[in-house]
């Protein structure tokens, strides 16, 4: 696929618990897993036969400093080591410096100054799942940013990536909520503010077919529904759950077309 600077090109899941991860999200998602060719039993989740996101067991590094069950999201770059300088000059945060995956890619893992965590990337090749219609069951729908403050954590990814801003919803007292491009449409949101109390940290919406059903399998499953599900601007409904490991996650069951064969434009 094309590695264009800025855009979200792959998700993975640490957790303390593999097998249980495995069976959670492809009973609630709906994907199947298969096994990874890499030394460190890194299982892989297909929608369909696409591959769309990655497992592994939280490492020891990360054990290290504490790092619970958590999503991460893989931002594409082209060329790791120089965007891992440009970070740091603009205030970010380094937790591992550029390293290689063999026959996989380049990676580094960061984190904006507010302290969000995500992982610049750059493959070997055919990294990341394809480009796929809008709502494609499996996918990643949304990418929603909770931060301390939305301006100044725009502004970061903006100076980083080159990210634009699109319309604002007024959450009243909660403040504005703004939509970004990533150069391809809308990618996702940014929370204005969250309590000094909570680490900011970026949270990713899987598509679902029937989120009401979806729900009841993370209940099943040993998961918990923090909030939802419920409508939003443009009438999707959405949910945030976390796995029976705590990894915080989110659901959403994009509008159905009301005429979904006619063809759009």
């Amino acid at each position: 696929m094309s590695q264009g600077k800025g855009q979200f090109i792959w998700y993975d899941v640490l957790t303390s618990d593999p097998p249980s991860a495995e069976f959670f999200y492809c009973d609630v998602i709906g994907w199947t897993a298969e096994d990874s060719d890499l030394a460190d039993g890194y299982t892989v989740f297909l929608a369909g036969q696409e591959r769309v996101a990655g497992l592994r067991s939280i490492t020891e590094e990360a054990k290290a400093i504490g790092a619970p069950a958590s999503w991460r999201g893989y931002i594409g770059v082209e060329d790791v080591d120089l965007d891992v300088e440009c970070l740091k000059a603009a205030g970010g945060l380094v937790y591992h410096a550029p390293d290689d995956i063999q026959r996989v890619g380049r990676f580094a893992v960061c984190a904006d100054p507010q302290g969000a965590l995500f992982i610049l990337f750059k493959g070997a090749g055919d990294a990341g799942p394809r480009p796929a219609p809008a709502g494609t069951p499996g996918r990643v729908g949304w990418h929603e940013l909770h931060a301390r403050d939305g301006a100044e954590a725009f502004a970061f990814y903006e100076t980083l990536f080159g990210w634009k801003k699109l319309e604002t919803f007024d959450m009243g007292a909660a403040g504005t909520y703004q939509i970004f491009s990533t150069g391809d449409g809308s990618a996702g949101g940014i929370l204005p503010e969250i309590p000094q109390t909570q680490v900011p940290f970026w949270l990713y919406y899987f598509n679902v077919e029937g989120i009401e059903a979806a729900l009841e399998r993370v209940k099943t499953d040993g998961g918990q529904v923090l909030f939802g599900p419920a409508p939003v601007p443009g009438g999707n409904l959405i949910a945030h759950c976390l796995d029976p490991q705590g990894a915080l996650f989110a659901l959403v069951e994009p509008k159905k077309s009301p005429n979904p064969d006619r063809e759009s434009g």
